[in-house]
């Protein structure tokens, strides 16, 4: 197959970004997968071609780094995004400089087709950190590359996901779930692969250039149906304890020092606010996208977490 077009996929080894990878290489795209740490992309290559889908060193917070990651690029996508803050990696850095880096130095090279993919809540004005780094993002790429497309995803679920792989881990230890604020915010989630799919419409198609769309699924659901319909898929009963908000926050203050928080005061504060689409930007059924149920993809991936493990029940081939 000859390849024709070069793209830089930022953060491109994380969940979102291996089937963007992977839909890009089936359509004979070059892939740069600009990420820190090179080795841990390495997964990536056999999606496509031999030398079609590289690994390079890339900082978004180094905009020489960049720079190099982009040039003799035909098309851009800035994948990268973090739940937490540590260290020098905190949302302002990552979230607004480094999509300002990726901006500047898309538009000095003369790359038109620039995809973000933010998140739905994303709001200048929000008392949680994360939202509000996301809003700035968005600003800062309209002002500085005029054709980027931004994309705003509920959860998003799938095999890899770390939200109902979280709660179905929990659920094997723990006799309750947390209900943060009671479990009545109410969430839109949409499958990867709708995402991926989004994502790479909106490079191809150049109509696209300079739209948001917001990304949900079919149904929108509150935090506690989040959870009953995980144990259902997973064949278990646990007691649901609703958590006052004010206590939310305090445990997430204690947690968030630790590696790997569990919960954090900054994500207590997000799940204050409703996570649904509003209806007034476009979303996938204008770009042309079917988008699949929880009902349907949950039960692909979640079995493993059953009492028994996920064959029991099924019967073998040629048994009847």
């Amino acid at each position: 197959m000859p390849y024709k077009r070069t793209i830089t996929v930022f953060g491109g080894s994380g969940f979102i970004g291996r089937y963007v990878v992977a839909r890009l290489a089936q359509r004979g795209w070059i892939i740069r997968v600009a990420v820190r740490r090179p080795v841990e992309a390495g997964f990536l290559q056999p999606l496509g071609g031999v030398a079609q889908v590289v690994p390079l060193k890339c900082n978004i917070r180094d905009p020489e780094e960049v720079r190099r990651a982009l040039y003799g690029s035909d098309a851009a996508v800035n994948l990268v995004g973090i739940l937490q803050s540590h260290g020098r990696q905190t949302f302002d850095s990552v979230h607004v400089e480094g999509a300002r880096n990726i901006a500047e130095a898309a538009a000095a090279e003369g790359i038109r087709r620039l995809a973000h993919v933010s998140a739905l809540g994303a709001d200048r004005d929000s008392r949680s950190d994360y939202a509000r780094s996301k809003a700035l993002a968005e600003e800062a790429l309209r002002e500085l590359h005029e054709d980027v497309v931004i994309l705003r995803p509920s959860i998003v679920f799938g095999p890899e996901d770390s939200f109902f792989n979280r709660f179905a881990s929990l659920a094997r230890l723990s006799p309750f779930l947390p209900l943060i604020g009671g479990g009545k915010t109410r969430f839109q989630p949409v499958y990867v692969a709708a995402v991926a799919d989004a994502v790479v419409e909106c490079l191809t198609e150049q109509d696209r250039a300079g739209q948001t769309f917001e990304l949900g699924g079919p149904k929108s659901y509150s935090f506690r149906d989040l959870m009953q319909l995980m144990l259902n898929n997973i064949g278990r009963k646990r007691l649901m304890l609703p958590i006052p908000w004010g206590l939310a926050s305090s445990m997430g203050s204690v947690f968030q020092k630790l590696p790997g928080a569990p919960l954090t005061r900054d994500q207590v504060e997000q799940l204050k606010e409703d996570n649904i689409i509003t209806g007034d930007l476009p979303g996938l059924q204008e770009l042309g996208i079917r988008a699949q149920t929880l009902e349907l993809i949950l039960p692909t991936y979640l079995d493993r977490y059953r009492r028994r493990g996920r064959f029991v029940g099924r019967v073998s081939p040629g048994t009847g």
